[in-house]
């Protein structure tokens, strides 16, 4: 188990949780799991269901499903045992299970690792053992290398890691399919490179928490501007990469004008946070971009789930409005 004293930064004392185990609520214990993350984990992971366009027995599909959840909300817990120590100094954190001594860090652990194994295996015997092992690589890759190396090392730390958070939708196709194709592919590209700009925006106003943290993100490493002008590039990339559907004919005439204006809302977004820099005008323009980015991938990919699951796909020519 880690040290809670694990770098830890300088001229900070870590906090001493009271030791009170066993006496976590069950609501503590669900907390552990970052629900909020589980509903976009399951969400994504249903649409990669979705745009593979094979028959799905609902029993499997609702398993799968259940299982991708449960495995995400272990690397989310165990992401919290080990962060722990910088949880207790940001204010933002600092009431999260283990910090605030309502669930001791040996229980955090144990809670991970045995969903974590359960949900591997389950998926494996319900779905496939392509879908499980991608499953065990996303807890691994996001509880062993963002959380205890990438994060406390590297400003890339949210891009590298971001690549965990883009699994879901290519373990959804795997475990309707037993096979990676494009669309889930594409998918993950489209959450990866979302990711920076949408994580970004928030850094920049709790520059200040992350640097009491000792955590290189961003905004302490490169500086704001620098964060900025990588604001508005990946949000130009992504631009693209979010109409390419359209271009690979899964995603229609919805999916196309969702992506095209949500696209450029994005640019327009991350130009307004270039250019408000001071005091409440830099808040404001973070807290906007922040906002809008989940509304753009939540319309994006509730656009292809309508298309693909409700039968409302209209495709778009080479010589159509999109073209």
């Amino acid at each position: 188990m880690t040290s809670l004293s694990n770098s830890f930064p300088a001229g900070a004392e870590p906090k001493t949780f009271p030791s009170v185990a066993g006496q976590g609520e069950v609501s503590d214990f669900f907390a552990l799991l970052k629900p909020r993350v589980m509903v976009l984990v399951i969400f994504t992971a249903l649409v990669g269901m979705v745009v593979s366009q094979v028959h799905v027995q609902p029993v499997v599909a609702t398993i799968s499903l259940l299982m991708i959840a449960v495995g995400a909300g272990a690397s989310g817990c165990l992401n919290m045992w080990w962060d722990a120590d910088i949880d207790a100094v940001m204010s933002r954190t600092a009431k999260r299970p283990i910090p605030d001594g309502r669930i001791q860090p040996g229980e955090a652990l144990a809670f991970g690792l045995v969903l974590s194994a359960g949900s591997v295996m389950i998926l494996g015997l319900a779905a496939n053992w392509l879908a499980a092992a991608l499953l065990a690589f996303t807890i691994v890759f996001y509880a062993v290398i963002y959380s205890m190396w990438l994060k406390r090392a590297t400003p890339q730390n949210i891009v590298i890691g971001g690549a965990a958070g883009a699994l879901p939708p290519i373990i959804g196709q795997a475990a309707v399919s037993g096979t990676v194709g494009i669309e889930s592919i594409v998918l993950f590209l489209i959450i990866f490179i979302w990711t920076p700009p949408h994580f970004w925006a928030l850094a920049l106003i709790k520059a200040g928490e992350y640097a009491k943290a000792g955590i290189p993100m961003m905004p302490n490493v490169a500086g704001p501007a620098s964060t900025r002008r990588q604001i508005v590039g990946y949000s130009l990339l992504l631009f693209p990469v979010g109409l390419a559907p359209v271009a690979l004919g899964f995603g229609g005439l919805l999916y196309g004008i969702t992506g095209l204006v949500g696209g450029l809302g994005m640019i327009a977004f991350s130009v307004h946070v270039m250019r408000n820099r001071e005091g409440e005008a830099e808040k404001r323009a973070a807290l906007g971009m922040f906002g809008f980015s989940i509304l753009y991938l939540f319309l994006l990919f509730s656009a292809l789930l309508a298309e693909q699951g409700l039968g409302l796909y209209r495709g778009v020519s080479l010589g159509g409005v999109l073209a």
